[in-house]
């Protein structure tokens, strides 16, 4: 006789004898609980994942016909980040996407589990995260691993791992041209102010710099290059008046970023130093902050909307299951000149 039997429901209790742990145990894990030791986390989490356990609002969220991603920015302040995030929007609005934005910094930066937040985006059924401007490490991005949850991240501090997302801009080939740019200009005392030291973009930019200065036969003196410490105008700030006190002050300077570009224009103002008269300065991102400056800043150009929508189209591609073309998206930098870049007054 024929019967219209069910498929057996998968129940904590199945799960917590498969990871030879308690129901209760099970349950903290489902829930995000953090008061359970990591190895026996792992085993419940490998017994909850070949079960198929669906969790009530894991459920609830499949019901869901709307897509949700989740974008993490590390601080809301500058005109970058609010560039990159108005590309996310404008993309996600066209194809009916939502977005979830937390200006809390990367995932267990503070305070966060990784495993907990990694659980928390599976459970409301998100299709991923878009991380901006933050260092994720290893342990972090293992926990989206576990769950086949999509990561991409936008300009990271450390370079992520091969199989991991990442879109930024040709931070090398933007760092040796505003140094060209400078060069051409007939200066020969050029300073780096950089932001975050060990950032990759960072990095790249300053070897960027180094290489334009290699080129023209002229040696890299080491105290004209400043850690700023962070791409904000205080960088700024604080690298001019480290510059403003060496027996021979350069004639030029090339800032990591717009803001520390601010910066420097702000503390030139107080020190009487004259752009571009008496110090000839370029930036790096393009933003609206250093066109409306006075006087406009010269600065190498990121596509920093296109990058946003560049982040947000790989993400989507991820979840729908498709094939990557490439796992590292550079997209093209130009140098925009304005009012902050002359020759220099005196000859070199």
């Amino acid at each position: 006789m024929a019967t219209n039997a069910r498929p057996e429901k998968t129940t904590l209790a199945a799960v917590a004898l498969q990871a030879g742990v308690s129901a209760p145990t099970v349950s903290k894990v489902v829930n995000g609980r953090e008061d359970v030791a990591p190895q026996t986390r792992a085993r419940v989490l490998a017994a909850l994942e070949q079960a198929g356990y669906q969790s009530p609002l894991q459920r609830r969220s499949a019901a869901k016909a709307s897509t949700v991603v989740e974008v993490v920015i590390d601080v809301l302040d500058s005109a970058y980040t609010v560039e990159v995030l108005n590309g996310i929007l404008q993309l996600a609005a066209a194809d009916d996407v939502e977005t979830l934005v937390s200006v809390t910094g990367p995932p267990a930066s503070r305070g966060h589990s990784p495993e907990r937040r990694a659980q928390r985006i599976m459970d409301e059924g998100r299709a991923g995260m878009i991380v901006v401007t933050s260092a994720f490490s290893e342990v972090q991005l293992n926990a989206f691993r576990r769950r086949h949850i999509p990561v991409v991240v936008i300009d990271p501090l450390n370079p992520p791992p091969s199989d991991v997302v990442s879109v930024g801009a040709t931070n090398w080939a933007g760092g040796k041209a505003a140094t060209e740019h400078l060069l051409g200009l007939g200066h020969r005392r050029i300073a780096y102010i950089g932001g975050i030291e060990k950032a990759e973009c960072n990095q790249a930019r300053l070897h960027g710099y180094m290489a334009a200065l290699t080129a023209q036969g002229l040696q890299v003196d080491p105290q004209y290059i400043i850690s700023g410490g962070r791409f904000r105008r205080e960088s700024g700030v604080a690298g001019l008046k480290a510059l403003l006190r060496l027996d021979q002050c350069p004639t030029a300077i090339f800032a990591a970023s717009d803001s520390i570009a601010l910066g420097v224009l702000a503390e030139a103002g107080r020190h009487g130093v004259r752009i571009p008269d008496d110090l000839s300065l370029i930036g790096f991102d393009g933003t609206i902050q250093g066109e409306q400056s006075i006087p406009a800043i010269t600065s190498v150009a990121q596509p920093l909307e296109e990058m946003g929508r560049a982040a947000l189209r790989s993400l989507l591609r991820q979840a729908r299951g498709e094939v990557l073309d490439a796992y590292r998206v550079e997209l093209a930098t130009h140098v925009v000149v304005r009012d902050s870049t002359a020759a220099p007054s005196v000859a070199q």
